[in-house]
């Protein structure tokens, strides 16, 4: 019982790095913006954490720069975008692979530093509880605050002004340009949105969840998350349930490993990725599906008319 809670307890941290950035492209794509530089900017916000907690001591402070070296890209994707109309196919994979070079560059000096020692997180009282108390109350806060991000995401985009109105811009933009709304504004307040979220999960995919810093560490976590919108069907709860899914798959290989399971590891390593295919294949078999669920302008440039 104590292995498999240890594994429900790594697959909410492993999930926790997908769910943040899956929240922040699922920001971004309500609003009719498909931003394809997710792994870019996890990976220069994973430096940017990693470093600034190597120099401060403190973690939040290296969520912050995350977030901030996360909504800077996206302040330059978004531009390129929104404003200049470039395509925003070949300006995500520019960024993505602009991220990797930038981070790589960066980051050489940091491939050896340490992190200063934590003192493990607990929840008093309920972390002794057996099997429960390991699996879910020793978490780190940013765990349970991507379970609350989710609620009060999907709880924003259903009942709230705001939210229906980036929902309106991302079903059809000329519609809520007529009524008066600045689509362009909103779009980009959206993909600011987007790029702290996708910051914060790199932020913490180096400082708490590895905690190192090796060049390209998010190994295709931003392109998983990018999966996960469509997996979800751009529904918030759906993006985290498939997070703590694909955090499983990761986690299952080193458990495999653990119990003696004689598969190559090269095999293992290829599951997340093979359960990523497998389940954009399922859910392509059925695209009426996913068009009644997509955002009608999803990728589809805007320029307000006079």
């Amino acid at each position: 019982m104590e292995t498999y809670a240890l594994l429900l307890a790594a697959t909410l941290n492993a999930g926790t790095v997908l769910a943040l950035a899956g929240l922040g492209l699922l920001l971004n794509e309500k609003s009719g913006v498909l931003n394809l530089g997710a792994e870019g900017m996890m990976l220069c916000a994973a430096i940017a954490g990693f470093a600034t907690v190597v120099h401060t001591g403190s973690d939040w402070l290296g969520f912050v720069a995350g977030m901030g070296a996360g909504m800077v890209m996206a302040a330059l994707f978004g531009w390129l975008v929104i404003w200049l109309g470039t395509n925003p196919y070949a300006t995500g994979l520019a960024l993505s692979l602009f991220g990797a070079g930038f981070s790589a560059f960066v980051g050489v000096s940091y491939v050896q530093a340490k992190l200063p020692e934590r003192v493990p997180w607990v929840v008093p009282g309920l972390s002794d509880i057996p099997f429960v108390g390991e699996a879910l109350f020793r978490q780190h806060p940013m765990v349970y605050l991507a379970m609350a991000l989710t609620l009060s995401m999907a709880v924003w985009l259903q009942s709230t002004r705001s939210g229906l109105v980036l929902r309106a811009v991302g079903e059809s933009p000329q519609s809520a340009h007529a009524l008066g709304y600045p689509v362009r504004l909103i779009r980009f307040a959206a993909v600011l949105g987007g790029g702290a979220l996708c910051g914060l999960a790199g932020a913490y995919l180096s400082v708490i969840y590895t905690p190192l810093w090796v060049e390209g560490m998010v190994a295709g976590k931003g392109w998983i998350a990018l999966a996960l919108t469509t997996f979800a069907t751009w529904r918030p709860v759906r993006v985290l349930l498939g997070a703590y899914l694909f955090g499983g798959v990761t986690m299952l290989q080193f458990h495999l490993q653990s119990q003696g399971v004689q598969i190559p590891s090269h095999f293992l390593d290829m599951l997340p990725y093979l359960a990523t295919i497998l389940v954009l294949v399922l859910i392509s078999r059925n695209p009426l599906w996913i068009r009644a669920n997509m955002p009608a302008s999803l990728g589809k440039p805007f320029t307000p008319t006079a």
